[in-house]
């Protein structure tokens, strides 16, 4: 008997091949039958008539991994229909970490991911420091695969303690960090994350930084004991220095012969030729024999900003940043001082042109009729500068107001559609799980099919879930992962091809305490399986199922 036949659907298999009607047989959390009508009895069916079934979709860049430890479901990522994560990117995760340097580690999340307190107060018990301890503990109530990369950071802070952000590092201590990884890649790290931008609370360096070449290829030698994945953080914003990562890239890809792939790569009309001129330095490296993977986020870069918390909008204006670094009442009485206010405005308009931001969401507001104004038209309206409205608006909202700086990156689709297209293009990049009180990190998935398969036709249905399947599995060597075929994994999508989409940013307070964050609802996805069990339904919501595993393991 089978455990779930899925019937009578458009099946796209993930192989980049035409669709075909038929029907999709499950038993025992493997996949027994693609294609055809499945006879014999079934535990349960699902029907899928003018539906895809489709592998369940990858997510290579997301940093889950301090949610995974309050919520095993990821939300809300399994209703995009994800169904497998790598979490630990940009050289940051919760293991290996000795207990002296917790909350060391807690203020960088805090600082590059924008976690607030109640993602980490109250909401697990920290009783890990190696790797595996760290698996065991977000394991117990999974219901996402997982592929976790291990951060080059605290990989240096356990070997190197304070001296991991003061210098390089000595050959008795790259030998530690070898034997460190190689650790963390038995137990089941899918490879090693790394930054090259990232600065800490106090806006020094992150430890990755201080690492010579010579430390990163002895870690790079590790990586390919395994065939393991090196994910990079480059210097995005100069595209000489990007083009130099790649480079830099490519010759330890060739010589340990492992996978490697950096983010964010977008499209921004401040750098018009940038991803041009890196995606042809990237043909020109695979020509070579090298595999350095561009990841390419599909939405456009939304920014949600209040003046209650430290944000990225600011880290570029030193004199902003510090101000919103302040408790509460002294961020109020420094904006209420008229020679301090001054000094804000003249250090510059912080994150650009804001009179482009909008006034997106108020709390007891009073000022409702204001949400969804432009700040440029207000300040005009107030006689005042948009910056100076910004401020006012700000104060008579008690700093709970929140403005939204749209489209800070990948702006014009027409530029982006054929930058995803492209072969050698990896989609990713969703930091999901990030910055989850400042912009909702989701929807990738849904904002593909949406606007560059239907409206926009740089793809087609099968090419995308090909993006998002089995390339991912293949790039990042997750076995029997990616296809719908025979002997893999039942990891499942059932969608709307005509209304996948995602849907509006909106507020929920689930995490514990009540911290609330904004994430995007999931259009047109009806059904998710996870290694053979329903873990969301469109009509029922999530399932509860705890049927996830660690995906670089292979399937029994």
């Amino acid at each position: 008997m089978y455990d779930l036949i899925i019937c009578d659907g458009r099946i796209i298999d993930g192989s980049g091949l035409p669709a075909f009607v038929g029907d999709v047989a499950i038993t025992g959390g493997i996949i027994s039958q693609v294609g055809g009508r499945v006879t014999g009895p079934a535990a349960s069916e699902i029907d899928a008539r003018g539906q895809v079934i489709a592998p369940g979709f990858i997510d290579p860049h997301t940093h889950f991994d301090v949610q995974l430890l309050w919520d095993g479901q990821a939300r809300p990522s399994l209703e995009h229909g994800v169904t497998t994560v790598v979490p630990g990117n940009c050289s940051l995760t919760l293991a290996p970490l000795k207990a002296e340097h917790r909350q060391r580690l807690v203020r960088m999340f805090q600082q590059i991911e924008e976690m607030p307190d109640a993602a980490f107060n109250g909401a697990f018990e920290w009783t890990w420091e190696s790797f595996d301890g760290y698996l065991e503990a977000i394991t117990r109530q999974l219901s996402i695969n997982v592929a976790p990369l291990v951060g080059h950071s605290v990989i240096r802070l356990w070997v190197m303690n304070d001296d991991a952000q003061k210098r390089a590092a000595t050959p008795d201590e790259i030998t530690q960090m070898q034997d460190l990884l190689r650790q963390c890649l038995t137990a089941g790290a899918v490879g090693l994350s790394t930054s090259f931008v990232d600065v800490d609370h106090n806006l020094l360096p992150v430890p990755s930084r201080f690492a010579y070449l010579e430390e990163i290829d002895a870690l790079g030698a590790v990586l390919g004991e395994f065939g393991r994945m090196l994910q990079v953080v480059p210097e995005f914003y100069n595209t000489d220095i990007t083009i130099a990562r790649v480079d830099q890239l490519a010759e330890l890809s060739i010589k340990h012969q492992i996978p490697t792939t950096f983010s964010p790569l977008f499209d921004s009309s401040a750098m018009p030729d940038n991803v041009t001129r890196v995606l042809a330095r990237v043909d020109e490296q695979f020509a070579r024999g090298a595999r350095v993977w561009p990841q390419v986020q599909t939405r456009p870069i939304d920014i949600s900003f209040n003046f209650d918390m430290a944000s990225l909008m600011f880290a570029a204006t030193p004199a902003w940043y510090m101000v919103m670094r302040l408790p509460h009442d002294q961020k109020i009485d420094v904006l209420k001082n008229p020679e301090a206010r001054a000094q804000l405005i003249e250090a510059a308009e912080p994150g650009g042109d804001i009179s482009r931001f909008a006034e997106l969401r108020v709390r007891d507001s009073q000022n409702p009729d204001l949400i969804g104004r432009r700040l440029g038209d207000l300040a005009q309206e107030r006689q005042t500068t948009p910056a100076n409205t910004m401020i006012d608006l700000s104060l008579e909202e008690d700093l709970q107001v929140h403005f939204l700086a749209a489209n800070m990156g990948h702006e014009d689709p027409t530029r982006v559609g054929p930058i995803i297209a492209r072969e050698r293009v990896h989609v990713g990049a969703s930091d999901a799980g990030a910055h989850i009180q400042s912009f909702a990190t989701y929807g990738d998935t849904g904002y593909l099919f949406s606007e560059f398969v239907r409206e926009g036709g740089y793809l087609s249905l099968e090419q995308a879930v090909k993006k998002l399947t089995s390339d991912t599995a293949q790039i990042w060597n997750l076995p029997n992962r990616g296809l719908l075929r025979p002997g893999q994994a039942a990891d499942v999508v059932v969608f709307d091809p005509d209304t996948i989409a995602r849907d509006e940013e909106h507020p929920v307070n689930d995490m514990p305490e009540q911290g609330m964050r904004y994430v995007r609802a999931a259009i047109g996805i009806d059904t998710v399986i996870v290694n053979g069990e329903v873990a969301y339904t469109h009509a029922n919501g999530y399932t509860g199922s705890t049927s996830g595993v660690i995906a670089t393991q292979p399937v029994q």
